[in-house]
């Protein structure tokens, strides 16, 4: 597999002449914070990573991601704004024994690739100077290569159950009233979107789940062992809910992926990322029900995406409240407190 090298993405001197706006603040902000974690998290897989072909993948990922923090460190500089705290070799404990085999490694790379084109593809309509347009359109560019990558290999190896085959239609035709039924009534059955939405779900969900399990049995606060395990417990009960409704339809669903972490105690990062890590995709699946529900036409379905996105919602928050008790929270770039200047 082709790797690239990490290098400058070149910029106009036009565009020093523009000030960034809030959104690109804040979208080169959140890029900076997420790929100085991901430095971190591939440099221990490549510690001990065995097959070649997943090495690779990940040595691409990890240049990827040093590419991205390194033109989004140079915009920065260029701005005087100054750097993000972020994540930095402090948080990593590259001598720490395997906590996943490797094939975890594949699985975990799309569920963070799903999380960078999300981030990215909001980005790419709100950015206008040139610079930063022309990083996010790599960004988004790299990062879509890269997944179809990780796809290949996920296929290759067997290592994927792919989303479930349905009959093909007999002929185009409208919807009748009971289309929204799900609690009473004819309860029609599940629709492609609808089932491509809950596969997506239980695909990010097993491999979070996985995660949270790792992290659980390595993170040295009890305080936040508890949340890690509560989150497990709130990712378990969305897995077996999602895994019901393609069962009731006699498709399959993806496997979880538990078995791929192995029973080390000893932990490779800190405390710290760890907590940021999870709240961070826990977001990203508040994302995903948000684009769920979008699609979705049954009364039963959105109740339950519903409900998912509260637990989430609350979850979430614990997590930040947390993080500000442990003062790792860092504050984004934000808007002048004009009552505080007031008051000066």
């Amino acid at each position: 597999m082709k790797t690239i090298k990490p290098k400058k993405l070149s910029s106009s001197r036009a565009d020093l002449n523009q000030k960034l706006t809030s959104a690109e603040m804040g979208k080169l902000w959140a890029t900076y914070m997420g790929n100085s974690m991901s430095k971190c998290v591939l440099k221990y897989f490549l510690q001990h990573v065995e097959d070649e072909e997943i090495k690779a993948l990940v040595e691409h990922a990890l240049a990827l991601s040093e590419e991205i923090f390194q033109a989004i460190t140079d915009i920065f500089e260029k701005e005087d704004f100054p750097l993000p705290i972020g994540f930095t070799d402090n948080d990593v404990n590259l001598g720490a024994p395997r906590l996943f085999e490797d094939p975890f490694y594949v699985h975990y790379l799309k569920y963070a690739a799903k999380a960078g084109m999300s981030l990215y593809n909001v980005a790419v309509p709100l950015v206008y100077r040139r610079d930063v347009r022309d990083l996010y359109l790599f960004c988004m560019n790299k990062t879509m290569e890269l997944m179809e990558q990780i796809k290949d290999l996920l296929m290759n190896k067997g290592l994927i159950i792919k989303p479930p085959l349905i009959p093909v239609p007999d002929k185009a035709e409208f919807v009748h009233k009971d289309f929204l039924n799900g609690f009473f009534g004819h309860v029609r059955p599940l629709h492609a979107l609808e089932i491509a939405h809950f596969y997506d779900n239980i695909e990010n969900n097993v491999t979070s789940r996985a995660l949270i399990m790792a992290f659980s049995q390595v993170a040295k606060s009890n305080k936040i062992r508890d949340w890690l395990i509560r989150g497990m417990e709130i990712t378990t009960k969305t897995i077996q809910n999602y895994m019901e409704e393609l069962q009731d339809e006699n498709l399959p669903a993806p496997s979880f992926l538990d078995h791929l972490v192995t029973t080390s105690t000893n932990a490779p990062f800190s405390d710290k990322l760890m907590i940021f890590h999870k709240v961070d995709m826990f977001s990203m699946k508040i994302r995903a029900f948000g684009n769920s529900v979008a699609v979705n036409g049954r009364h039963d379905i959105g109740m339950i995406y519903t409900k998912s996105l509260i637990n989430t919602s609350l979850y979430v928050d614990e997590g930040a409240k947390i993080m500000i008790e442990k003062g790792w929270f860092e504050k984004p770039p934000h808007a002048a407190d004009r009552e505080e200047l007031r008051s000066e």
